[in-house]
């Protein structure tokens, strides 16, 4: 579906799961932060009302699945710590074309699509390879919104951009995400 050119290596969910707390740490602010991108990208849109609703949307759902990590972080009783850097999204926002405004919002939706086909690809495999099966059925669930918002903001460029062009993009980033991807699956964070 999403064209990922390097798959996830599934031993990726045994070091996650070696580190359940941290995993859900770096997710719950993973989805503070895809929030966060959701409203960044609303303050570009105004004069789209109909995309402004659906980025509202994504925004208030992405919330939700901080409160839902959140609250499993709480009921395990593990501390709930500090923000961590992800270093494969700020290497991901090297690749935003900072050309015109149509160029510039084009490939922050990108980048958007880009974030959520990753984080669902690495959901499966938590689905498919960690033993606890509470998180395995969250995770599940979390596999498909993020499908859904992979789906919307592919669908967002294609209306904002020339279509033919954004495939063309859309093709580049998946071969700069290949690049990045090679160095991570290592460590027990979402995109680590």
């Amino acid at each position: 579906m999403f064209k990922l050119k390097l798959p996830t290596d599934p031993r990726w969910a045994n070091i996650a799961e070696e580190n359940i707390e941290e995993i859900l740490t770096d997710h719950a602010w993973c989805e503070q932060k895809a929030a966060t991108n959701a409203i960044g990208l609303i303050t570009m849109l105004p004069e789209h009302p109909e995309i402004v609703t659906e980025l509202l949307a994504i925004a208030q759902e992405e919330l939700d699945h901080f409160n839902q990590v959140h609250e499993i972080i709480k009921k395990r009783g593990y501390a709930f710590g500090r923000p961590r850097k992800d270093d494969y999204v700020n290497e991901l926002a090297k690749f935003i074309i900072q050309g015109s405004r149509e160029d510039l919002i084009v490939d922050k939706m990108l980048f958007a699509a880009m974030i959520e086909a990753r984080s669902c690809e690495r959901f499966k495999v938590l689905t498919e390879n960690i033993k606890d099966e509470e998180l395995k059925g969250f995770y599940k669930e979390l596999m498909i919104s993020e499908a859904n918002h992979y789906t919307t903001f592919i669908g967002f460029a294609r209306q904002l951009g020339n279509p033919e062009k954004v495939n063309k993009r859309w093709d580049a980033w998946l071969e700069y995400e290949a690049n990045i991807i090679k160095s991570y699956g290592n460590k027990e964070t979402i995109h680590g």
